[in-house]
């Protein structure tokens, strides 16, 4: 079932930002890929000031994450549509060639991105652990690939090199520890954490406590 969805989205997504042609895809593209990395990396504190301020009780603990995630998603591609928009608010002519080949890789790239974002937005879902096909070990695209891994990957790569520096000091998912005989000191745990906290049946004290407190000290 969960597989049927991904390439569902995978299509759609792809079809829809192809008919933009050249130009448009580019910019979709660019605009979902920062949109991403901006929404995994804001989305905890904010789900934190949400528990904080507007509700509390458990069961809102659990839906805080993945609203908070989709949402900053889509708001930062409505806001990165809209500055686009103003910088090339007409066509411009493309070679044919040239024309096709940008749109229809850039749609496909938009489309793997926004199917990868949402099943890594499924993981916060207050859902069972393993609902629909989707199981957290599995890869769950037709058992060929995991989208949400390489996502969660990407979103680490970038947080430890690119924005490693500056205002965005600190890693995402990055808590460090030291073992004996291993050369690794990062040890992200996304995963893991909300796989515990959907198999718990969304225990508030033993699973979404420790999430909320870890979620003030992440951003890149």
């Amino acid at each position: 079932m969960i597989d049927i969805l991904l390439l569902a989205i995978l299509g759609i997504v792809t079809w829809c930002v192809a008919s933009e042609g050249a130009w448009g895809a580019g910019f979709i593209f660019v605009s979902v890929l920062l949109s991403g990395l901006l929404a995994m990396n804001f989305f905890e504190p904010l789900a934190t000031f949400l528990t904080n301020n507007i509700a509390s009780s458990g069961a809102w603990q659990l839906r805080w994450d993945c609203i908070a995630l989709i949402g900053l998603f889509v708001g930062f591609i409505f806001l990165f549509r809209e500055i686009t928009v103003r910088i090339a608010p007409a066509y411009m002519q493309v070679h044919p060639l040239v024309h096709e080949i940008s749109r229809w890789g850039f749609a496909v790239m938009t489309g793997y991105i926004a199917m990868a974002f949402l099943l890594t937005a499924l993981h916060t879902t207050p859902l069972p652990r393993e609902f629909a096909g989707f199981t957290p070990e599995r890869k769950n695209f037709f058992g060929v690939i995991a989208p949400d891994r390489e996502w969660l990957g990407f979103t680490q790569y970038v947080s430890e090199k690119s924005m490693r520096k500056g205002a965005f000091g600190h890693l995402f998912d990055g808590p460090e520890y030291s073992f004996p005989q291993q050369d690794n000191h990062v040890w992200p745990s996304f995963p893991i954490r909300y796989a515990t906290r959907r198999g718990e049946g969304g225990a508030v004290g033993a699973a979404a406590k420790p999430l909320t407190d870890e979620k003030a000290e992440r951003s890149f």
